[in-house]
């Protein structure tokens, strides 16, 4: 586990580097980096057996392409005006500046089916948020894939172009319930979020403010759905041969705080 932390912590540092830009830092966040992405990055390389050079250049260009994508959909929602324009059109120029970035690597590599595998991912991402932000999905198996597909799309592709079946499964049914577990905090503590808006508008379509009945019951499907992909990242991480002791941890810690989420719930409703 020591290895892996040194691993994660050194990929991230070079990472952070790659991004740090002093003007856009003046107006906008750091790009955050999800560790738990990254850590199933360096898990996944880890067992194609990679240079530690080459497995080093796929895992920091895999997270730049995701923090171009996440920066990206800070303003797919954002109508802003004045000074928060700006905020906003510097967000967007980040996003730009973050995706040429993952390019310049990219032009580097000599691997056409890791190209084309992160180029799939990216095209699969925008796809299917464009579906979500446009509500377009009919019908609540349609909407979960959706948003399945925008969280672990790279990660599939990946996998596929090294057919690692079991890490493709449970790579994108933990990111899947990571996403379900925040988009129900979020509807929790603010009554909104655009996964439970897009789910509002497939259950009742014709109510404008739902009662609490109605709100525990999208919860309800959610947790459907937490609790299928649960069973099976279960089910495929018993067929790796080896998955290190860090990324089980981080595995259990968010299945209890799934777990946690829908405790709290029900004691303040």
């Amino acid at each position: 586990m020591h290895d892996v932390k040194i691993k994660l912590a050194d990929i991230k540092e070079q990472i952070e580097k790659k991004v740090h830009h002093p003007y856009l830092l003046r107006y906008i966040d750091s790009p955050v980096i999800d560790e738990d992405k990254l850590l199933l990055l360096i898990s996944i390389l880890d067992e194609l057996k990679l240079s530690e050079t080459r497995a080093e250049k796929y895992a920091i260009t895999a997270m730049l392409i995701q923090i171009a994508l996440d920066t990206h959909e800070l303003v797919m929602n954002d109508e802003s005006e004045g000074e928060d324009l700006k905020h906003r059109q510097l967000t967007v120029l980040a996003g730009v500046y973050y995706s040429g970035l993952y390019y310049k690597i990219l032009a580097a590599f000599d691997d056409i089916n890791m190209i084309r595998a992160l180029a799939d991912g990216i095209k699969d991402v925008n796809e299917h948020k464009i579906s979500l932000y446009q509500k377009a999905p009919e019908a609540v198996d349609h909407l979960m894939n959706t948003v399945k597909k925008i969280e672990a799309a790279l990660f599939e592709k990946l996998t596929d172009a090294y057919s690692k079946t079991d890490w493709k499964e449970v790579a994108s049914n933990l990111l899947f319930i990571k996403r379900l577990i925040a988009e129900k905090e979020q509807f929790i503590k603010n009554g909104t979020s655009i996964v439970f808006e897009a789910l509002k508008k497939l259950t009742f379509p014709k109510v404008k403010e739902m009662s609490a009945e109605q709100q525990n019951y999208l919860l309800l499907i959610c947790d459907r759905y937490i609790d299928f992909s649960r069973n099976l990242v279960d089910q495929y991480l018993m067929k790796i041969p080896f998955v290190n002791e860090l990324l089980e941890q981080r595995i259990h810690f968010i299945f209890n705080h799934s777990q946690s989420v829908a405790k709290t719930f029900v004691e303040e409703g």
